[in-house]
């Protein structure tokens, strides 16, 4: 079996995704109620008590809502660095101490035959980190919540067959939106979230000859539309000589909707 994933959820109401190879199943955050979990997996059929471990990016609660009950149901190893263990243990409850792992920034860890790369994202968390996932040749990255795109992060995630990647909000919308402008200031800012205009333009960056999908992930549901962030997204891609819809294809995520298990 090859590298394969699907999104189960993503934006600013919950997120999860399910990276596996024929050895390894691994769930990445879990931010949503472990019933609404359940169902997510349900979708795509899955089954959750074949999760093998749950790997933690940070700890804000459209990350972690799920994680404590979902490791306890189903006897999860959970890994998170240091300090994340450290913000999120009162909001996760009680976990026995054989079933935390630490998986610190700028590490690869080996689950049998699926290698993970950690690396730190600038966010507004205790130390924020995402995982790019290696198996037999293939790459995948997980790269949400970040407020910009580092030079660091660009060579680390460089050429990845897939991209599952942040496009959080329309600049138009969020500035002419409801929300308050320290919120708006937060989002803007490098410890924030990756504009639709931002995002294409690290993308234009990394994409290599291997790539082959990219997902939009961690829509704001109040300043961005699935629509809008992939017309944005592609229209910069095509200014950069990209050529979208062949070789090429740009997904959408859901907060509700899990996209199909793909294989990488």
């Amino acid at each position: 079996m090859a590298l394969e994933f699907s999104v189960l959820a993503s934006g600013s109401t919950g997120n999860a995704v399910y990276v596996a190879t024929e050895k390894q199943r691994l769930l990445i955050d879990a931010g949503l109620s472990g019933k609404k979990l359940e169902e997510l997996f349900k979708k795509t059929g899955l089954n959750p008590s074949e999760l093998d471990g749950l790997l933690v990016t940070h700890e804000h609660s459209d990350h972690i809502k799920g994680i404590g009950i979902f490791a306890r149901r189903y006897n999860l190893p959970i890994y998170a660095n240091a300090k994340t263990w450290e913000a999120m243990s009162d909001s996760i409850g009680a976990i026995p101490t054989e079933q935390k792992f630490h998986f610190e920034r700028e590490t690869v860890k080996t689950f049998d035959n699926l290698d993970v790369e950690s690396f730190g994202v600038s966010h507004d968390a205790i130390e924020p980190q995402f995982y790019v996932f290696h198996h037999e040749g293939k790459k995948l990255t997980l790269a949400t919540d970040m407020g910009y795109v580092s030079e660091r992060i660009k060579g680390t995630i460089k050429d990845s067959d897939m991209f599952i990647f942040e496009s959080n909000h329309d600049i138009n919308m969020l500035m002419m939106g409801r929300y308050p402008w320290n919120v708006k200031r937060r989002i803007l800012g490098d410890m924030g979230h990756v504009s639709n205009e931002d995002a294409a333009l690290a993308l234009s960056e990394v994409i290599g000859d291997k790539t082959k999908r990219i997902y939009l992930a961690h829509l704001s549901k109040d300043n961005n539309m699935k629509d809008l962030a992939r017309l944005s997204v592609q229209q910069t891609l095509e200014q950069k000589g990209f050529t979208i819809g062949e070789e090429l294809q740009l997904y959408d995520t859901d907060p509700a909707v899990p996209t199909v298990l793909t294989a990488v």
